[in-house]
């Protein structure tokens, strides 16, 4: 298969290219920054486009079999519409170019969970200050992207992963059509059940979950070392 990854030069992004080209699929890796991008394949196409520019999207799109969104920006106080721009001119150029495999990273934060299992007294409490401080304009733009996937009429999938960190291997995680569990999800995690996700036709029209819950951080490492990373 020929995979689309956009964000692919964000932390996950690079994970899930690498998961990709493992599964022996081809990638191409999209990114602004091309000659940044840290490593090369027979399999791997680096394409420089910016996901605001809707002729740059569709260009790298053409001749898709899937395409995978890892877009991230840090959190930031002032308005933020990467999510749903970006989101936007993929769902247009793959309606135009007739790819119809979308798989697309959003949060677990953009939805109240109030069954959400094994979730530190931290983890709610810094959760719900963020979604209404620093992350607000985050997850405002998160939620209008995933309106826009969701009336796109593409087969599509939402995953909303926790916080993100990283470990090196991929854990027995949770994911699925589940409430969270715990407040983290390993960044190898995510691009192991992205790529995945790519073939099961019975996540179409879904919003999923993934939850780690082996080896993970405390709320305040998270917050040291991972609360200004993008996706």
């Amino acid at each position: 298969m020929r995979i689309v990854i956009f964000g692919a030069n964000g932390h996950t992004g690079r994970l899930l290219t690498r998961t990709v080209l493992d599964a022996g699929d081809t990638a191409v890796a999209v990114t602004r920054r091309p000659d940044t991008f840290p490593f090369a394949d027979a399999r791997l196409t680096v394409a420089r486009a910016d996901v605001r520019d809707g002729a740059a999207v569709k260009n790298a799109i053409e001749g898709a079999d899937a395409v995978l969104s890892t877009l991230g920006v840090p959190f930031s106080r002032r308005a933020i519409d990467t999510y749903s721009v970006g989101i936007g001119n993929i769902v247009t150029a793959m309606q135009a170019t007739r790819v119809r495999r979308l798989v697309a990273v959003s949060s677990s934060a953009v939805y109240h969970y109030p069954n959400r299992r094994q979730s530190s007294l931290a983890s709610r409490f810094f959760e719900l200050v963020i979604s209404r401080t620093i992350g607000k304009t985050t997850y405002d733009d998160l939620r209008r992207m995933e309106e826009i996937i969701r009336v796109s009429g593409l087969d599509w999938t939402v995953i909303r992963p926790s916080g993100l960190f990283d470990l090196p291997e991929p854990t027995n995680y949770i994911a699925g059509e589940v409430d969270p569990v715990g407040g983290f999800t390993a960044r190898i995690d995510l691009a192991d059940y992205m790529a995945k996700l790519v073939d099961e036709r019975s996540a179409i029209g879904k919003t999923v979950i993934i939850s780690t819950t082996e080896n993970t951080p405390t709320m305040w490492q998270v917050i040291r070392r991972e609360a200004f990373k993008s996706a």
